[in-house]
């Protein structure tokens, strides 16, 4: 039993040491050495022992608190990384890898999250940014559209886009300037909207920030380049309307393609509904027809010419005398004329009627003489391509 009990003394003093390189126990507490320390420096070889291994079990359970001290079990770590995706919509391998540098602190991750995400914003805002959404804001006389941009569909589709598209929107119709007292267009610039106050409510982004703070936000958590590219107030003169219609809507205020016209009225009339579903109508018509002018007298010198010259062409190729040529050339301006002069078109939705004789009919129902004051139409994206291959001024869309 002698020689038994001294052959296993040298696996207890192999075991110690083994333990003893990283922590030193007393009284079941640890404390931590230094590697390489001598047991000689212990008062009690054979205490330390019946210490270490007279009972085993609180030394492990010890070693495994300190383990578990250093980051939360994996059920925790797993509500966490949940928790920050739900709050910040950032790409799950970005969210762990926050959360394991700031020790599981959410608060600390997502912070940090923040940080990385504006200098990932910053570097990807010199990508094109094609699709998007335009965003209308309405009130009695006045209407608000802009255009914001995204790379891909997919984010055009998110509920934190969307969001941020309907907040720019009404930040563009508070906009204090000239159409307060006169009706028309005026454009609302990204220069002139970036420093302005946007307050967001949305339950991931939220608060009160400047317009480019909150881009900046969004294209972060969309991990894509995201740019407010125009924004145009339109107003009528009362007692007119402003008139709107939004094709591929996902939800009400968003649209890919904007038609936005008004109609004035001479005289104070009671039939506004009337006023209110013909301009509806009309502004659906903008949309499909696509008109560039409004009335002949308006079609601009350049615009006539070209097309002049290219109709005196073709029927110069037909080999006719010049008098016949002519008389084709002056045929198909007509044509021309119903297909880009919103007063000459035929009505999308009865073609018997051109516009001109629906705003005349309409002025006969509500007894007072009706015009179209002004209109526009807007899409997403339209002349991006051409503006990367050249240095021209950004078109403004179609208006009277």
């Amino acid at each position: 039993m002698a020689l038994f009990r001294y052959a296993k003394r040298p696996l207890k003093i192999f075991l110690y040491n083994s333990f003893s390189t990283g922590t030193n126990h007393t009284n079941g507490y640890s404390t931590w050495v230094s590697r390489g320390s001598p047991i000689s420096q212990s008062s009690d070889i054979k205490g330390l022992f019946t210490i270490k291994y007279g009972n085993p079990k609180p030394v492990f359970g010890l070693i495994s608190r300190q383990f578990s001290d250093q980051a939360p079990a994996g059920t925790e770590q797993m509500n966490l990384i949940k928790q920050l995706r739900e709050r910040t919509s950032a790409p799950i391998k970005d969210v762990k890898l926050a959360l394991v540098d700031c020790n599981w602190d959410i608060e600390a991750a997502q912070k940090e999250l923040r940080k990385r995400g504006k200098v990932l914003a910053s570097k990807k805002s010199s990508r094109t940014a094609t699709e998007g959404l335009l965003a209308l804001a309405q009130s009695e006389g006045k209407a608000a559209v802009i255009e914001l941009n995204c790379e891909t569909d997919f984010v055009a589709r998110n509920e934190i886009f969307q969001h941020l598209a309907l907040s720019l929107a009404k930040q563009a119709l508070l906009v204090e300037n000239i159409s307060q007292q006169s009706s028309g267009l005026y454009p609302v610039g990204a220069d002139y909207l970036q420093d302005l106050q946007l307050n967001l409510e949305h339950p991931k982004i939220n608060g009160e920030m400047t317009v480019h703070n909150a881009i900046t936000e969004v294209a972060a958590m969309m991990g894509e380049n995201v740019k407010l590219r125009r924004g145009f107030v339109m107003s009528a003169s009362l007692p007119g309307v402003v008139s709107t219609y939004l094709h591929t809507s996902p939800q009400p205020g968003l649209g890919r393609i904007a038609g936005i016209l008004t109609l004035e009225v001479e005289d104070k009339i009671s039939q506004l509904d009337a006023l209110q579903r013909v301009g509806s109508e009309l502004a659906m018509h903008v949309v499909a027809a696509k008109p560039l002018f409004l009335t002949k007298e308006l079609v601009s010198s350049d615009a006539l010419a070209n097309e002049r010259e290219i109709l005196k062409s073709q029927a110069e190729s037909t080999g006719k005398s010049q008098m016949a040529v002519e008389k084709m050339v002056e045929g198909r301006l007509r044509k021309y004329y119903e297909e880009v002069v919103l007063m000459e078109q035929k009505f999308i939705m009865n073609d018997s009627l051109t516009i001109k004789t629906l705003v005349d009919n309409l002025a006969k129902e509500v007894g007072s003489a009706v015009k179209i004051g002004s209109f526009f139409r807007m899409e997403v994206g339209e002349g991006i391509q051409r503006l990367e291959s050249s240095n021209d001024v950004e078109p403004v869309a179609q208006a009277a």
